[in-house]
């Protein structure tokens, strides 16, 4: 079909279909657009139509189902059949294989010619399917990614006449730090760690080299080592993304930066340090900031025996909820589920955060900004005055923000916050220490949610094993289970060879009864209070741990290393 009766039959669709009248703006778009795949682009850009309506109606109009490429489970096994050039080239990637037939996201998925070509290049029957080119281009950037790319790139990095003299590479660090060269090898190593599925990325001197690990399933890898004399030089390229002084190495920085991924980006906080042989640098990789709301409470594999009070508590008309636990362990991911499910046109939800992570249709999402002293008690206090039905606080990190978020409680809010302790009862006494009256901490919480999170056991090489019995007799109480097969993961080119992909919280849950506001009232201790809590079901950390070991998600190893107390089931 000629181009420009192409585009005409789309515009015409997007009338009938989008729902509302876009008036001139949708003819100057056909106008200054080349092709309709083109107004396409540029109708998600302006914010015309949401990337996902765009698409289907595009998807439509193709007879083509569409596909978020960069929201797919893409296998390996299904990228290495189309090789990357010719994958860049004519912006195409494999998704999966499924009884012999490779599906492929194409941004032109209609061109039957290019689609048998494929099919000679994978050798198997291709079934086609559209994703924008943006998004294809970022994923062949992430999923073709490897070691041997970034250590490719580093040794071209280093033949550059720069380094030949050590001295003169200081002096024109700033200038190195904005070459092409440079940038290529900082994105390899983040697509790279993006593919890894990594959390955090550590960017380390050492003696005689430099090294790069990955923090992934909670487990440090190391990825590579490269020569010490480009370290200063990764160092100043992301100085230089995020804003921050590339001359000054004697003091710690921390900064911000991100990078697109197809229509959304891909978010990073970086911490530098000086250390006796350099600087250090961790980045850490946070959530797209505008990924959509996926995970709920329901694929959370959240055991029954907490889900089910955890959902009642959510349903309070006012109260405190904590969610508690260290840094990365999947606090704000619980408490945007638990928001996501009782969000309601009904309902008047606003968030506090640091920072925004994923945002939610029908909520309004601030986040802090401390350059400009707008910290989270100042925001909460502006927020209770909205009329607010629910608050989510993102970390409550002072006195102010702890009396505010407890004052709001006992006016009428249902409070969601996250805060950082060890236990579900020590959020309790926590509150306490930094300064709220008994008087106000006993009414005003409902309850603590306390999380770990665990690698998961790979499912491609998941076996089953029979643990000692002295291992047995330390977790367990109950006789019996020496026949019950346990599960480990053998170690597979999948998993990397770790037997681990992927993570799995488990949980402890505070219902908080009158006697245990009595015992807030009175001062009492943290073990009186779990105490009291255990009469009504309450069971540590480790108890949940356990009881995903038994069926087959992790490892009494991971269980282990993630939880402290002692505990036997």
């Amino acid at each position: 079909m000629p181009q420009k009766q192409a585009k005409s039959r789309f515009v015409a669709l997007l009338r009938e279909r989008a729902g509302f009248d876009f008036g001139s703006k949708l003819d100057l778009l056909a106008e200054k657009s080349g092709t309709a795949l083109d107004l396409l682009q540029a109708l998600i850009d302006q914010k015309l139509l949401m990337k996902e309506d765009a698409c289907h109606i595009w998807g439509d109009f193709l007879g083509i189902a569409y596909v978020d490429v960069l929201a797919s489970g893409i296998t390996d096994q299904a990228v290495k059949m189309i090789p990357i050039d010719i994958a860049r080239k004519v912006r195409a990637i494999g998704i999966y294989v499924i009884d012999g037939v490779l599906t492929v996201a194409m941004a032109t998925p209609e061109d039957a010619n290019l689609v048998r070509s494929l099919e000679g290049i994978a050798q198997t029957p291709l079934s086609p399917v559209f994703s924008l080119p943006c998004e294809i281009d970022d994923a062949i950037s992430v999923l073709y990614s490897t070691e041997r790319s970034i250590t490719d790139s580093l040794a071209e990095l280093e033949r550059d006449a720069l380094f030949s003299d050590p001295d003169l590479a200081i002096e024109k660090i700033s200038e190195l730090a904005d070459t092409k060269t440079l940038s290529n090898v900082l994105e390899e190593i983040l697509y790279f760690a993006l593919r890894e599925r990594a959390t955090d990325i550590h960017i380390e001197p050492q003696e005689v080299l430099s090294r790069i690990r990955f923090r992934v399933d909670g487990s440090l890898r190391e990825i590579l080592t490269f020569p010490r004399v480009l370290h200063r030089a990764l160092i100043s390229r992301l100085k230089i993304l995020s804003d921050l002084n590339i001359s000054e190495s004697r003091f710690p920085q921390d900064g911000r930066f991100y990078i697109p991924m197809g229509t959304n980006r891909a978010n990073f906080r970086l911490s530098f340090i000086p250390t006796i042989r350099g600087e250090k640098a961790v980045v850490r990789v946070l959530t797209s900031a505008t990924k959509r709301m996926s995970v709920t409470l329901d694929t959370m594999l959240m055991s029954q025996r907490i889900l089910q009070p955890f959902r009642r508590l959510i349903r309070n008309p006012s109260g405190i909820i904590f969610a508690t636990g260290p840094t990365g362990s999947g606090k704000t991911t619980t408490l945007y589920a638990a928001i996501d499910e009782i969000n309601s046109p009904k309902i008047n939800i606003t968030t506090i955060e640091d920072p925004v992570e994923i945002p939610i249709a029908g909520i309004s999402q601030s986040q802090v900004n401390p350059k400009i002293d707008l910290r989270f008690g100042v925001v909460l206090r502006s927020f209770l005055r909205q009329d607010p039905d629910v608050i989510l606080i993102g970390e409550i990190r002072d006195t102010e923000t702890a009396k505010i978020a407890t004052e709001a409680a006992l006016t009428g809010h249902l409070v969601f916050a996250s805060l950082h302790t060890n236990t579900a009862p020590q959020a309790i006494v926590r509150l306490m220490e930094m300064g709220v009256e008994p008087y106000m901490v006993a009414p005003s919480i409902i309850g603590v949610l306390s999380q770990r999170l665990a690698a998961r056991i790979c499912d491609k090489c998941k076996e089953s094993y029979h643990p000692p019995r002295d291992v047995l007799l330390k977790y367990f109480k109950e006789e019996g289970l020496s026949d019950v097969a346990f599960y480990r993961g053998r170690g597979c080119p999948h998993c990397r060879g770790t037997g681990y992909w992927g993570r799995v919280a488990f949980h402890e849950l505070v219902i908080v009864t009158e006697e245990i506001r009595r015992m807030i009232s009175d001062r009492r201790s943290v073990q009186e209070i779990a105490h009291a809590a255990a009469k009504v079901g309450y069971r540590p950390l480790r108890y949940d741990g356990l009881n995903k070991v038994l069926i087959g998600l992790t490892t009494i190893e991971e269980i282990e290393q993630n939880s402290s107390f002692d505990w036997a089931m």
